[in-house]
């Protein structure tokens, strides 16, 4: 099985990193291998509203002068998804946000690619705005219809400076135990899928509450 985590992090091996990195260790103990792409360095162009991917199904977006489509391929052949941000302004940084409001949309309208994989979400802060961060990025996990491990506490670990999350011992701890109910979870979904079929996807329902 394979797990493949986002860092939206500008610094490739900040906070966000770390976190991302506690977790995949509980991964790799449990034979699981992780895979983390680093999101917050590239140019990543907002969604354009265009509904091209809906329009052509070819589980692409329209706009390929970046890495966009390649992490949906990423996203659509692991078993589960991590997504990582720091905090900027009590929300997911920029750079990430783009990637996964076009990311989200396609793997929505192409089949619901991302359905019943196991998705999780980590976040580190220097003070406050972790919550606010990690709802936003459930967000996309829960319209996806993902599974989603928990941990003992919300996903945040907290730091300044690259490395300073180290410290943080309750926060190491979330994560490790947010790896291992993961691992878990993932090889619960992959050892009953012989015996409980998925329940059939519905055509999504859109309803205008403006007349």
């Amino acid at each position: 099985m394979k797990v493949v985590a986002f860092n939206g992090s500008p610094k490739k091996e900040g906070n966000t990193y770390t976190a991302l990195r506690l977790v995949a260790q509980e991964l790799e103990k449990a034979n699981i291998d992780l895979e983390i792409v680093h999101v917050g360095n590239s140019t990543i162009h907002g969604c354009i509203a265009c509904n091209g991917c809906a329009r052509n199904l070819n589980e692409k977006c329209v706009i390929a002068t970046d890495s966009v489509n390649e992490w949906i391929q990423k996203m659509k052949q692991a078993d589960g998804i991590i997504l990582g941000s720091p905090v900027y302004f009590s929300g997911i940084a920029g750079t990430m946000k783009s990637f996964l409001d076009r990311a989200f949309y396609v793997t929505s309208v192409n089949g619901g690619m991302l359905r019943h994989k196991v998705g999780a979400s980590v976040v580190a802060v220097r003070r406050s705005g972790g919550l606010p961060t990690y709802q936003q990025l459930n967000n996309f996990i829960n319209y996806a219809e993902m599974l989603v491990p928990t941990s003992n506490y919300w996903n945040v670990i907290h730091g300044t400076v690259p490395g300073e999350a180290n410290q943080d011992e309750e926060g190491k701890q979330i994560m490790r135990i947010l790896g291992k109910n993961m691992a878990w979870l993932l090889k619960l979904v992959e050892s009953g899928k012989a015996n409980f079929p998925e329940p059939a996807i519905e055509e999504k329902v859109f309803m205008n509450f403006i007349h």
